[in-house]
């Protein structure tokens, strides 16, 4: 049975390869069927769609947007109204899991969107995984996918709303299906804390040769997996386990626990997927930068960071026109119906012959207070070296400026840290990230010069439990929720702190 699945999962190889060879082309020909799909749409003759007759036409007719542009418009959806933004029908909306707002978002969900992109991501990823490692049994065991704890849940008479992640896996087809693990009831559990215990449970008799989430999580689950079994190591449970597919976050922070963990070869393949669409897929062995996916029914554009100004941004570019080591906010327009919508994360391309990027940060995730414009590529890279350096393995970490206060001094970055495992010295640790950003960051680096502009770094280490703690507070535990890696203000940060005081002095 798995000869026969990496045969026909390995067959879509060709096309991929196509869209790597003929890129523009292949954003161009999804383009016009985006154009002639939202034509009879409320949006499509709002905009005059049937008149756009090139991409510039496009860009002037319809101004970029944000969720609340199109809120008006998704509100209409989420109560039945259909032909608004997108052509075909609409009943899923996805309860946006790439923020720690107290509010949430109704990402629609087509069918177009979920055949075409989601699922269709979720079989490249295995169809390039068979491919690099020709001898890969990913099917002869279990897969237990780490996902959002939403069941879904009827908004209307006809629509539904939940995590992505739920939603995936209440439409998951048959052969998917049957080699998931845990049980459906026990994957759409709400209450995260039960849930970690019953996955772990329900698990560990399980012959699982796949793991895929968001690393963070994944260690918790790995951690109950061990403490209920009293193993040292997950391969003593799942001797098969051979690859663990991650997204969210950036790996390398964690690489060390997980190596810790699973001590055997392991095989770990990236990918970038959101609520909004899926994006990117590792697909070379040595080389971790995301090979941009260009049919999925998405056309990409691309704000210059330089210049972004939200939604007045007026710098803006399609594929054909980026540059390796700019830093871009990603904008599409999809097969769900988001129209010139802006993501919030940005990227920078590190090849063009096919186009390669890597994750640099969001576009509300940066530090500038001073000057030296810190992005979250620069700090997950120093939080890992400075953790090489002293030995230490991290859980989170959140960071934000302490401003000047009028002083004579200057001001500073303070850093809320959650380790695994602590450095051997505190100091040391903090020595060694300042270090590392300034070889990764010049504008930190001359920013730091004489301590003048901004001093050291201040590291404050945080009890176990207390980034969960928070997140719990704002209804944000697991599954894809994540804590903020960088705020250039201080309500986050204070807000960690305030209850790092309370609840564990």
């Amino acid at each position: 049975m798995n000869a026969i699945f990496s045969w026909i999962i390995k067959k879509r190889i060709h096309q991929i390869d196509l869209f790597k060879k003929y890129p523009l082309e292949v954003q161009d020909e999804w383009f016009w069927r985006l154009i002639e799909s939202g034509s009879d749409t409320d949006w499509g003759r709002l905009h005059h769609f049937k008149d756009i007759d090139s991409y510039e036409d496009f860009k002037n007719r319809i101004p970029l947007q944000d969720y609340n542009t199109l809120k008006p418009f998704i509100d209409r959806m989420v109560e039945g109204e259909q032909q608004v933004l997108w052509n075909s029908e609409v009943k899923w909306f996805a309860k946006s899991s790439g923020t720690t707002s107290d509010k949430s978002k109704f990402i629609p969900i087509s069918v177009e969107s979920l055949e075409d992109c989601h699922y269709k991501g979720g079989k490249d990823l295995l169809s390039i995984y068979y491919n690099n490692y020709p001898e890969a049994n990913l099917y002869g065991g279990k897969h237990l996918v780490v996902g959002g704890s939403s069941t879904p849940c009827k908004i209307t008479e006809d629509s539904y709303s939940g995590d992505l992640s739920a939603i995936i896996v209440k439409n998951l087809p048959y052969w998917v299906e049957q080699k998931r693990t845990p049980s459906r009831e026990i994957a759409l559990m709400d209450n995260w804390e039960e849930k970690v215990l019953e996955i772990a449970k329900n698990t560990i008799r399980e012959d699982v040769s796949l793991v895929s989430g968001v690393p963070s999580w994944t260690l918790v689950i790995f951690n109950k997996v061990l403490e209920i079994t009293g193993k040292k190591h997950i391969h003593e449970v799942w001797p098969n386990l051979e690859c663990f597919m991650h997204g969210g976050v950036k790996f390398e922070p964690y690489r060390e626990a997980f190596k810790k963990l699973l001590p055997n070869r392991m095989n770990y393949i990236e990918s970038y997927n959101a609520s909004e669409g899926y994006f990117g897929i590792q697909d070379q062995i040595l080389n971790t930068d995301l090979l941009l996916m260009l049919d999925y029914g998405i056309f990409f554009e691309f704000i210059p960071m330089r210049s972004f100004d939200g939604l007045n941004s007026k710098e803006v570019c399609s594929l054909a026109d980026v540059e390796i080591g700019v830093n871009y906010a990603v904008v599409i327009s999809t097969n769900g119906g988001l129209w010139r919508y802006i993501i919030g994360d940005t990227i920078q391309f590190t090849e063009k012959q096919p186009f390669r990027f890597v994750i640099t940060g969001r576009t509300a995730q940066f530090i500038n207070a001073f000057g030296e414009e810190l992005v979250v590529a620069n700090t997950d890279q120093a939080i890992a070296k400075a953790c090489s350096l002293t030995k230490a393995q991290i859980r989170d970490y959140s960071a934000a400026p302490v401003y000047m206060d009028g002083a004579a001094s200057g001001g500073a970055h303070e850093w809320l840290v959650e380790f695994e495992h602590e450095p051997e010295s505190m100091d040391d640790f903090s020595f060694h990230l300042d270090e590392e950003l300034k070889k990764l960051n010049s504008d930190y680096e001359a920013k730091r010069t004489a301590d003048i502009a901004l001093g050291k770094p201040i590291v404050r280490k945080l009890p176990h439990g207390t980034f969960e703690f928070w997140l719990k507070s704002k209804g944000k535990l697991g599954g894809q929720h994540k804590v903020p890696r960088l705020s250039n203000e201080r309500k986050i940060i204070e807000e960690i702190w305030s209850l790092c005081v309370s609840e564990f002095s």
